[in-house]
Protein backbone atom coordinates (compact mmCIF):
# COMPACT_ATOMS: atom_id res chain seq x y z
CA UNK A 1 0.00 0.00 0.00
CA UNK A 2 1.44 3.38 -0.90
CA UNK A 3 -1.53 5.66 0.03
CA UNK A 4 -3.99 5.15 2.60
CA UNK A 5 -6.60 7.94 3.77
CA UNK A 6 -8.79 7.75 6.98
CA UNK A 7 -11.66 9.67 7.79
CA UNK A 8 -10.35 12.40 5.75
CA UNK A 9 -12.49 15.93 6.00
CA UNK A 10 -12.01 19.71 4.82
CA UNK A 11 -13.86 22.43 3.10
CA UNK A 12 -13.14 25.85 1.51
CA UNK A 13 -14.12 28.19 4.92
CA UNK A 14 -17.01 26.77 7.02
CA UNK A 15 -18.44 25.00 3.63
CA UNK A 16 -17.53 21.40 4.45
CA UNK A 17 -16.87 19.29 1.08
CA UNK A 18 -15.29 16.18 2.48
CA UNK A 19 -17.33 14.70 4.66
CA UNK A 20 -15.12 11.38 5.87
CA UNK A 21 -13.38 10.05 2.96
CA UNK A 22 -11.63 6.58 3.44
CA UNK A 23 -9.74 4.65 0.68
CA UNK A 24 -6.37 3.00 0.20
CA UNK A 25 -4.43 2.80 -2.85
CA UNK A 26 -1.46 -0.37 -3.53
CA UNK A 27 2.05 0.64 -5.21
CA UNK A 28 1.71 0.36 -9.29
CA UNK A 29 -1.97 0.51 -9.31
CA UNK A 30 -3.96 3.21 -10.94
CA UNK A 31 -6.98 3.99 -9.63
CA UNK A 32 -10.53 6.48 -10.76
CA UNK A 33 -12.11 8.72 -8.84
CA UNK A 34 -15.84 9.02 -10.32
CA UNK A 35 -18.39 11.55 -9.67
CA UNK A 36 -20.74 14.54 -10.93
CA UNK A 37 -19.46 18.14 -11.00
CA UNK A 38 -19.34 19.41 -7.42
CA UNK A 39 -19.28 16.01 -5.45
CA UNK A 40 -15.87 16.64 -4.51
CA UNK A 41 -13.52 15.36 -6.72
CA UNK A 42 -10.89 18.10 -7.36
CA UNK A 43 -10.81 18.71 -3.73
CA UNK A 44 -9.86 15.24 -2.75
CA UNK A 45 -6.65 15.98 -4.84
CA UNK A 46 -5.91 19.32 -3.46
CA UNK A 47 -6.46 17.91 0.00
CA UNK A 48 -4.13 15.05 -1.16
CA UNK A 49 -1.34 17.32 -2.51
CA UNK A 50 -1.76 19.50 0.84
CA UNK A 51 -3.38 22.16 -0.88
CA UNK A 52 -6.16 22.10 2.00
CA UNK A 53 -5.80 21.62 5.74
CA UNK A 54 -7.95 18.75 6.60
CA UNK A 55 -10.25 19.56 9.25
CA UNK A 56 -9.93 15.76 10.68
CA UNK A 57 -8.82 12.31 9.71
CA UNK A 58 -5.47 11.12 8.68
CA UNK A 59 -3.38 10.46 4.88
CA UNK A 60 -0.08 8.07 5.25
CA UNK A 61 1.93 7.86 2.10
CA UNK A 62 4.51 5.47 1.85
CA UNK A 63 4.62 4.62 5.15
CA UNK A 64 4.60 8.37 6.34
CA UNK A 65 1.89 10.41 8.06
CA UNK A 66 1.75 13.40 5.78
CA UNK A 67 -1.97 14.65 7.41
CA UNK A 68 0.25 18.06 8.23
CA UNK A 69 3.04 18.01 5.62
CA UNK A 70 3.02 21.27 2.92
CA UNK A 71 2.50 20.79 -0.28
CA UNK A 72 6.20 21.13 -1.08
CA UNK A 73 7.21 18.58 1.41
CA UNK A 74 4.48 15.76 -0.39
CA UNK A 75 5.84 16.54 -3.36
CA UNK A 76 10.08 15.89 -2.64
CA UNK A 77 8.49 12.33 -0.60
CA UNK A 78 6.87 11.07 -4.60
CA UNK A 79 2.87 12.68 -4.69
CA UNK A 80 2.75 14.42 -8.07
CA UNK A 81 -0.37 16.73 -9.30
CA UNK A 82 -1.34 17.49 -12.52
CA UNK A 83 -4.20 19.97 -12.07
CA UNK A 84 -7.18 20.71 -13.91
CA UNK A 85 -7.14 23.38 -16.32
CA UNK A 86 -3.11 22.09 -16.72
CA UNK A 87 -1.31 25.52 -15.21
CA UNK A 88 1.61 25.25 -17.68
CA UNK A 89 3.87 28.17 -18.19
CA UNK A 90 2.31 29.91 -20.78
CA UNK A 91 5.27 32.01 -21.42
CA UNK A 92 8.24 29.40 -21.36
CA UNK A 93 9.34 27.05 -23.86
CA UNK A 94 8.30 23.52 -23.73
CA UNK A 95 11.75 22.98 -22.27
CA UNK A 96 11.43 25.61 -19.27
CA UNK A 97 8.63 24.30 -18.60
CA UNK A 98 10.05 20.59 -18.34
CA UNK A 99 13.01 22.10 -16.18
CA UNK A 100 10.32 23.37 -13.65
CA UNK A 101 9.55 19.83 -13.02
CA UNK A 102 13.26 18.95 -12.12
CA UNK A 103 13.45 22.34 -9.81
CA UNK A 104 14.87 19.57 -6.89
CA UNK A 105 17.75 18.30 -9.20
CA UNK A 106 21.36 19.23 -10.21
CA UNK A 107 21.75 20.03 -13.97
CA UNK A 108 23.23 17.12 -15.26
CA UNK A 109 20.57 15.00 -13.54
CA UNK A 110 17.48 17.63 -14.99
CA UNK A 111 19.32 16.87 -18.79
CA UNK A 112 19.19 13.09 -18.57
CA UNK A 113 15.12 13.35 -16.51
CA UNK A 114 14.13 15.49 -19.19
CA UNK A 115 15.57 12.90 -21.69
CA UNK A 116 14.33 10.50 -20.21
CA UNK A 117 10.78 11.99 -19.98
CA UNK A 118 11.06 12.76 -23.40
CA UNK A 119 11.24 9.38 -24.64
CA UNK A 120 7.73 8.67 -23.71
CA UNK A 121 6.39 12.01 -25.01
CA UNK A 122 7.69 11.89 -28.41
CA UNK A 123 5.37 14.94 -29.83
CA UNK A 124 7.03 17.07 -27.37
CA UNK A 125 10.22 16.64 -28.98
CA UNK A 126 9.27 18.54 -31.91
CA UNK A 127 8.08 21.44 -29.74
CA UNK A 128 10.89 22.17 -27.35
CA UNK A 129 11.53 25.77 -28.54
CA UNK A 130 7.62 26.38 -28.76
CA UNK A 131 6.06 29.01 -25.79
CA UNK A 132 3.67 26.98 -24.04
CA UNK A 133 0.97 29.18 -25.26
CA UNK A 134 1.31 28.32 -28.40
CA UNK A 135 0.69 24.80 -28.01
CA UNK A 136 -3.32 23.21 -28.57
CA UNK A 137 -4.76 22.08 -25.61
CA UNK A 138 -3.89 18.54 -26.09
CA UNK A 139 -0.24 19.27 -25.89
CA UNK A 140 -0.76 21.56 -23.21
CA UNK A 141 -1.97 18.42 -21.11
CA UNK A 142 1.40 16.63 -22.30
CA UNK A 143 3.09 19.00 -21.31
CA UNK A 144 1.71 19.23 -17.55
CA UNK A 145 2.16 15.61 -17.65
CA UNK A 146 5.30 15.06 -18.74
CA UNK A 147 6.53 18.52 -16.24
CA UNK A 148 4.66 16.16 -13.31
CA UNK A 149 7.05 13.28 -14.07
CA UNK A 150 10.26 15.49 -14.42
CA UNK A 151 9.90 15.00 -10.40
CA UNK A 152 10.30 11.32 -10.77
CA UNK A 153 7.13 11.09 -8.78
CA UNK A 154 5.91 7.94 -7.09
CA UNK A 155 2.15 8.62 -7.12
CA UNK A 156 0.51 11.13 -9.79
CA UNK A 157 -2.70 12.92 -9.02
CA UNK A 158 -4.45 13.54 -12.02
CA UNK A 159 -7.23 15.72 -12.62
CA UNK A 160 -9.71 16.05 -15.86
CA UNK A 161 -7.13 15.58 -18.57
CA UNK A 162 -9.47 14.86 -21.49
CA UNK A 163 -11.26 18.20 -20.86
CA UNK A 164 -11.47 20.31 -23.77
CA UNK A 165 -9.19 18.01 -25.70
CA UNK A 166 -9.32 16.44 -29.28
CA UNK A 167 -9.70 12.43 -29.64
CA UNK A 168 -6.60 11.90 -31.03
CA UNK A 169 -4.61 12.98 -28.17
CA UNK A 170 -7.07 11.66 -25.50
CA UNK A 171 -5.91 8.11 -27.24
CA UNK A 172 -2.21 9.23 -26.86
CA UNK A 173 -2.83 9.94 -23.02
CA UNK A 174 -4.33 6.15 -22.45
CA UNK A 175 -1.59 4.95 -24.54
CA UNK A 176 1.38 6.09 -22.69
CA UNK A 177 -0.22 6.59 -19.25
CA UNK A 178 -0.63 2.48 -20.07
CA UNK A 179 2.89 2.21 -21.21
CA UNK A 180 4.35 4.19 -18.10
CA UNK A 181 2.67 1.94 -15.80
CA UNK A 182 3.92 -1.30 -17.45
CA UNK A 183 7.70 0.14 -17.59
CA UNK A 184 7.87 2.11 -14.71
CA UNK A 185 5.01 0.93 -12.20
CA UNK A 186 3.82 4.20 -11.85
CA UNK A 187 0.64 4.91 -9.12
CA UNK A 188 -1.78 7.56 -10.28
CA UNK A 189 -5.33 8.31 -9.09
CA UNK A 190 -7.52 9.77 -12.11
CA UNK A 191 -10.20 11.87 -11.65
CA UNK A 192 -12.20 12.04 -14.31
CA UNK A 193 -15.89 12.33 -16.31
CA UNK A 194 -15.42 10.71 -19.85
CA UNK A 195 -15.93 7.20 -19.22
CA UNK A 196 -14.31 5.86 -21.94
CA UNK A 197 -10.88 7.01 -20.81
CA UNK A 198 -11.36 6.52 -16.93
CA UNK A 199 -12.20 2.79 -17.92
CA UNK A 200 -9.52 2.25 -20.30
CA UNK A 201 -6.80 3.44 -17.25
CA UNK A 202 -8.69 2.66 -14.21
CA UNK A 203 -7.97 -0.63 -12.30
CA UNK A 204 -11.13 0.36 -10.18
CA UNK A 205 -12.69 3.17 -9.80
CA UNK A 206 -14.34 4.60 -6.76
CA UNK A 207 -17.66 6.51 -7.03
CA UNK A 208 -17.84 9.94 -4.55
CA UNK A 209 -20.82 11.88 -3.85
CA UNK A 210 -21.19 14.69 -1.46
CA UNK A 211 -17.81 14.22 -0.32
CA UNK A 212 -17.90 10.47 0.63
CA UNK A 213 -17.06 7.51 -0.98
CA UNK A 214 -20.19 5.21 -1.89
CA UNK A 215 -18.99 2.47 -3.78
CA UNK A 216 -16.49 1.24 -5.99
CA UNK A 217 -17.50 -0.59 -9.58
CA UNK A 218 -15.14 -2.24 -12.10
CA UNK A 219 -13.95 -0.43 -15.36
CA UNK A 220 -16.47 -3.12 -17.41
CA UNK A 221 -19.14 -2.29 -15.31
CA UNK A 222 -19.19 1.21 -16.87
CA UNK A 223 -20.44 -0.03 -19.90
CA UNK A 224 -24.02 -1.35 -18.19
CA UNK A 225 -26.25 0.91 -18.85
CA UNK A 226 -27.91 0.54 -15.34
CA UNK A 227 -24.49 1.72 -13.80
CA UNK A 228 -23.98 4.35 -16.37
CA UNK A 229 -27.24 5.64 -16.04
CA UNK A 230 -26.29 7.13 -12.63
CA UNK A 231 -23.90 8.82 -13.80
CA UNK A 232 -26.20 10.91 -16.22
CA UNK A 233 -24.35 13.88 -17.19
CA UNK A 234 -21.17 12.39 -16.97
CA UNK A 235 -19.94 11.76 -20.54
CA UNK A 236 -19.02 8.73 -22.27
Amino acid sequence: MILDVQGLRTGYGRIPILNGIGFSVDEGEFIGILGHNGMGKTTLLRALMGFLPPTSGRVQFAGTDITALEPYRRARLGLGYVPQGREIFPGLSVYDNLRMGCAQQSGGQEHATIANVLEEFPRLTQLLDRPGSALSGGEQQLLAIARCLCGKPRLVLLDEPTEGIQPSIIEEIVETLQRLRARTGLTMILVEQNLDFIAALSQRILVIQKGRITQEVKPDELHDASVVGEFIGITT
